[in-house]
C-alpha cells in the first residue's frame, strides 16, 4: 500500500461567477482529501480572479482517489455562497511523483463556472518507517 504526503499548491481562479452583484467576492477554498480538509486564506475584493499561491499537506494513502477542491466566496453577516468546486484525480499523482501547476474546471450543476490551477506533489513514506512511531498516534511531537 503506498502511503505519503500529498502537497497541494493551490496557486489561483481564474473566470469565476461573481456571486456579489455589489462588490468583488472575497474567494477562499476547502481542500478536501477523504477525510482531511483545510481552508486557504480570503483573497479579499479578488473578485472573480483570486491568486492564493498557498501550500497544503495532506497524510494519504493510494485509496485516496481524488481532491475535491470547493470554492466559496465569504460573506459577512450571511452564509458564505457557494462558487463551484474541482475534482482533481490523483491516480496519476502516485506514479508520475509530481504534476505541475495545471488548470482543472470548477463546475456547478454540471456547468462551467471557470478554472483552477493546482500543482500537486506526492512524496511516498519510506518503507521503514512504516512502524508505528509517537507522530502516527496522534499526539504532540516533542521536540528535543
Amino acid at each position: 500500500m503506498v502511503q505519503g504526503m500529498l502537497e497541494v499548491l493551490l496557486v489561483g481562479a481564474k473566470g469565476l461567477e461573481n456571486t456579489d452583484y455589489l462588490c468583488n467576492m472575497d474567494p477562499y477554498a476547502i481542500l478536501k482529501c477523504r477525510s482531511q480538509e483545510q481552508k486557504s486564506s480570503v483573497a479579499s475584493g479578488k473578485g472573480s480572479d483570486p491568486e492564493w499561491n498557498e501550500t497544503f499537506m495532506f497524510s494519504v494513502t493510494h485509496n485516496a482517489t481524488e481532491l475535491i477542491i470547493k470554492l466559496m466566496d465569504s460573506d459577512s453577516g450571511t452564509d458564505d455562497d457557494f462558487v463551484g468546486e474541482a475534482t482533481i484525480p490523483l491516480e496519476a499523482i502516485y506514479t508520475e511523483g509530481s504534476i505541475p501547476p495545471t488548470v482543472y474546471n470548477v463546475v456547478k450543476d454540471e456547468e462551467y463556472r471557470g478554472e483552477i490551477k493546482v500543482g500537486l506533489t506526492f512524496t511516498p513514506e519510506d518503507d521503514r518507517d512504516r512502524g508505528l512511531s509517537e507522530e502516527d498516534i496522534g499526539g504532540w511531537k516533542q521536540s528535543s
